[in-house]
């Protein structure tokens, strides 16, 4: 695999990165599968249930600067590699957790391996297509989102009914173990290597020293813009993620491994077709306007937002199940068109710290209290509905009106401009 020749080179790097990738979101999802099974077994309620989550994007979001710092510098290899035996060491270890205190920390544990790869895999994968394929190869590696995802949730739901819940933690965390060193078979490709002078942003543009890379994006327009639209859908889609299959096995009274079966079927069949046609439209509609990628992230934050507020007002369960499948089309549209305005609205030398500055941002302001957050109002009111609705709906329309702001900055601003 030390053979660079072109094409192969980059789309096997890319399959191998989209499968760790896969295995990264699988993990992740777990905790949600297993959570009735696992409140059960160690006695919490839903405010701990999900404080455990909020464990695991505290270490995501704290790490993911310094990864991004690092990944602007030194070896990627190195640093993805270790990031995937890490996680998969914490999610093993969640399945021998015997208490609250230890499992928080083991998520805390999975949360810093995933950070280094969730931050520095980007902008590799940047680095081996030019700017008119990176968009397509993008989506593909998010893509795994919503299919690893879609696993976690099927094989928690399975497991922790026929085998309990720690069997999920134990499955999934054994082949990244090994995984990991399969990594060092690969090239890194050098930074910009897939850049052309007449990109937007300058090829020879160098990653200011120290931390100022950070401040250097708070001075990117465009930038913020796409950020703070990320930061309010991911705070309404981590709400979304943790108590969906709570909210069908409550509320509608599905059992837990047919409500995790549903949930995880249209997870992966919704976010594979919406991640590969947003993106790929996206794509297109961005080459014959310039505006494509924004206006994918408007138009799917604003259909989103009533679709989600339907789904969890619906009182019939078909009709429920109806609307979540639309929320969950409409969510994915944007995956990989907001991952590849993040990379290409910042100079080149610092794609790994502004997709470092991304993560601290989305989970520090999004997902990493409003799973907690939904937990507490539903103890606090007695009601897992109305606290979904408090959180999903409002904060897509707010994501909406950032990324209608985002658009208009496109249409104002020529490419290259967007520093302010």
């Amino acid at each position: 695999m030390k053979n660079d020749a072109k094409p192969l080179w980059p789309v096997v790097t890319l399959v191998a990165l989209t499968g760790l990738n896969l295995l990264d979101y699988l993990d992740r999802q777990l905790l949600a599968a297993v959570l009735p099974a696992l409140q059960a077994d160690l006695h919490i309620g839903d405010q701990k249930a999900g404080t455990i989550a909020t464990a695991f994007m505290l270490g995501y979001f704290l790490t993911a600067p310094i990864f991004g710092w690092l990944g602007d510098r030194v070896s990627r290899r190195w640093l993805i590699a270790g990031g995937v035996f890490v996680w998969s060491l914490g999610t093993l270890l969640s399945g021998h957790a015997s208490a609250f205190i230890s499992l928080l920390c083991f998520r805390v544990l999975v949360g810093f391996g995933e950070a280094s790869f969730g931050t520095i895999s980007p902008g590799w994968i940047a680095d081996l297509f030019p700017p008119q394929r990176r968009n397509n190869a993008i989506t593909v590696f998010y893509f795994a989102i919503p299919v690893g995802s879609a696993l976690g949730y099927l094989m928690g739901g399975y497991l922790a009914v026929h085998y309990g819940w720690r069997s999920a933690f134990l499955w999934a965390g054994y082949p990244g173990l090994v995984l990991a060193f399969t990594l060092f078979l690969f090239r890194e490709p050098a930074r910009g290597a897939s850049d052309t002078a007449t990109a937007a942003v300058p090829v020879g543009s160098a990653a200011p020293a120290g931390w100022r890379s950070y401040l250097t994006l708070l001075k990117i327009s465009r930038y913020r813009l796409v950020v703070a639209g990320y930061v309010a859908q991911t705070f309404a889609m981590g709400g979304f993620s943790l108590w969906a299959p709570s909210f069908l096995f409550r509320v509608h009274h599905m059992a837990l491994d047919k409500a995790a079966f549903f949930f995880s079927a249209s997870l992966a069949a919704t976010g594979l077709v919406a991640t590969l046609a947003g993106g790929f439209y996206a794509t297109r509609w961005q080459r014959k306007t310039g505006t494509g990628y924004a206006w994918v992230l408007a138009l799917s934050a604003l259909l989103a937002a009533p679709v989600a507020f339907a789904a969890f007002t619906l009182p019939d369960l078909g009709q429920a199940k109806v609307a979540l499948v639309a929320t969950m089309f409409l969510l994915f549209l944007s995956t990989g068109p907001v991952n590849t305005l993040i990379l290409e609205t910042v100079p080149v030398a610092m794609r790994a710290s502004a997709m470092a500055a991304s993560i601290f941002a989305i989970h520090l302001l999004g997902d990493l209290g409003s799973p907690a957050f939904v937990g507490y109002l539903s103890d606090r009111w007695g009601n897992l509905r109305l606290a979904v609705l408090w959180t999903l709906p409002g904060a897509l329309i707010v994501s909406a009106i950032f990324w209608c702001l985002l658009v208009r900055n496109v249409r104002r601003t020529p490419a290259g401009g967007s520093t302010s």
